[in-house]
């Protein structure tokens, strides 16, 4: 009976170990995607993001094929959405298009990795890409993804900017400062103090904006 109990431990023991080295190396390559991205988006000069882009995109491209969990296929989408904008133009329409559906993969996976992330960058993409017949923008969609992200993720800082974004392009200013200094408020991520510092100055400069609307 001794020797049945060792021998379920040990089993236990075995099955346990690749899961925890599988989350591991999800951690660590989300970190490293993570922090070059804010590398890219923050620090480097403007006319370098978009080569720096293409090569961190490729890269979340071969870490997907690798293991297409749902936080890499999330990341693969904000680096897609991301280099999308530094390239700019009509040429940037199949980026957008490319991160969306890696998205959406992400949600129907888990939708709420990363604390619903894949919301978030939804609903980004859907208020900032133009509408039919170039691309897929829609508002009403833009608001129910933005929504959504906040009931997942109530205090966080990109949902909580994105929904004030949003709502400053909606002219609606009042709301749209709410919104803005809750992220302004939020907790530091540990290990995103770059794309944490980018972000609050995105907010400061946005909250400007707000605040030059309702004088």
């Amino acid at each position: 009976m001794r020797k049945m109990k060792m021998t379920a431990v040990l089993l236990a023991g075995l099955l346990a170990a690749p899961l925890m080295s599988w989350a591991a190396d999800v951690n660590e390559t989300l970190a490293r995607l993570q922090s070059r991205w804010a590398e890219v988006n923050y620090q480097l000069p403007e006319k370098q993001r978009e080569a720096a882009f293409a090569e961190l995109a490729a890269q979340a491209e071969t870490e997907v094929r690798n293991n297409p969990a749902p936080e890499l296929l999330i990341w693969r989408g904000i680096i897609l959405s991301t280099y999308a904008g530094a390239k700019g133009g009509l040429g940037a329409l199949d980026l957008v298009k490319a991160s969306k559906a890696s998205l959406e993969q992400a949600l129907a996976k888990n939708d709420q990795a990363l604390e619903g992330s894949a919301y978030t960058s939804l609903g980004a993409l859907y208020y900032q890409v133009p509408g039919w017949p170039v691309g897929f923008g829609d508002d009403d969609k833009a608001q129910a993804m933005l929504s959504k992200a906040l009931t997942l993720n109530p205090d966080g800082i990109d949902p909580n900017y994105f929904y004030g974004d949003f709502l400053y392009r909606q002219e609606r200013y009042a709301d749209a400062r709410v919104a803005l200094l809750k992220a302004q408020a939020a907790k530091p991520r540990p290990g995103r103090e770059v794309a944490d510092q980018g972000r609050q100055a995105e907010i400061k400069a946005l909250l400007d904006k707000v605040a030059a609307e309702l004088k």
